[in-house]
């Protein structure tokens, strides 16, 4: 199965412009609220039409302006999950997950059945959605979707509405159906730890354009550019400038660090995320000098903002259960950063 999307569409505050091929797994279109994830979803199941644009699902062409081709949404064969979860509010769970199955099913009923189980739905088949919890909704539109058969699965930010401890049983939960669905899926979503978990590809968007695509890790690993950088949650992304093959100047930091990686013609900045420092006493190679700062509990962790001697703040992460023994950790006279923890980025 694969999936091809051409979009453009233009807008008052920014352009669509996508252009990706998606051949198997689970790709998830990570970015700002506003940005145009949901909108490229609702452009290929067809919901919106967008003002050009080619969209070939499996060698079926769903979409092509150019020819004036323009499947309506009930024939393109997508399941497409709504951020609301759309339900029918005037059916039952049973109603709901039939008119996805339809009337024509061959085997209709063994398969309401099949669906009612697989998403532990049994119990709840007569009542109505306002009777149903947020994940029961979730779980009931996500069967419906998949009654359809669907050759495609767009899932629009589906954890919105949940609490933090549902939020992740849902996650583990969707991640299974998603590896028994074997076919292309598309995630949209603004949370890179979500991303990370349920998607094999990452697509970093920004003002109606994909900045990256790539496997996770690679994304994560090489974002490429600053903006890229700072949506897969990297707090520390300041200007520099080339020092040598393997060297870079960090204005802000007043410090030059040495680098794993030759350093990319272009180099506007450098990221570190947060929680790769390590703190030292005594200065050496990559150790950024510090003049004080706040330090701010968490459940879990301590974040600190740390003050340099070139001036730009600095972001450092540190788990509680790093601390041997401390109740506070104090800010330290310097922060350590490996070179193979350095990213290099480009404008």
């Amino acid at each position: 199965m694969s999936v091809q999307v051409e979009l453009h569409n233009h807008f008052p505050n920014f352009s669509l412009d996508m252009d990706f091929t998606l051949e198997r797994g689970v790709l998830g279109l990570l970015g700002p609220s506003g940005c145009g994830k949901s909108m490229t979803l609702r452009c290929i199941s067809g919901v919106e039409r967008p003002g050009m644009g080619k969209i070939i699902l499996e060698g079926r062409v769903l979409l092509d302006t150019r020819k004036h081709i323009c499947l309506p949404p009930q024939r393109r064969r997508v399941g497409h999950l709504f951020q609301s979860y759309a339900l029918f509010p005037n059916m039952t769970v049973e109603q709901n997950l039939l008119c996805g199955i339809g009337r024509k099913h061959p085997q209709r009923e063994q398969k309401l059945a099949a669906l009612l189980d697989q998403f532990q739905l049994t119990p709840l088949r007569q009542l109505r959605p306002a009777q149903l919890s947020g994940g029961q909704q979730q779980r009931c539109a996500l069967a419906r979707c998949l009654g359809a058969e669907p050759e495609l699965l767009l899932l629009d930010e589906p954890f919105s509405a949940l609490d933090a401890h549902l939020r992740t049983l849902l996650q583990l939960q969707l991640q299974e159906h998603l590896t028994q669905f074997r076919r292309p899926s598309i995630l949209v979503t603004h949370d890179r730890d979500e991303a990370y978990l349920l998607c094999d590809q990452i697509a970093v968007m920004d003002r109606g354009r994909v900045l990256l695509l790539g496997e996770k890790e690679e994304v994560f690993r090489h974002p490429g550019s600053p903006t890229a950088a700072r949506l897969t949650g990297c707090k520390n992304v300041v200007p520099a400038l080339s020092a040598g093959p393997h060297s870079v100047f960090v204005p802000g930091w007043g410090v030059t660090l040495t680098t794993a990686e030759p350093v990319p013609e272009g180099l506007s900045h450098i990221g570190v995320r947060a929680h790769d420092f390590l703190p030292v006493s005594a200065p050496g190679e990559n150790c950024i000098p510090l003049s004080g700062g706040r330090v701010t509990e968490y459940p879990f962790e301590w974040n600190a903002l740390l003050d340099t001697h070139g001036g730009a703040l600095l972001h450092w992460k540190v788990s509680k259960t790093h601390l041997e023994g401390q109740t506070r950790p104090q800010v330290p006279a310097f922060l350590h950063i490996s070179p193979e923890k350095l990213l290099l980025l480009t404008e």
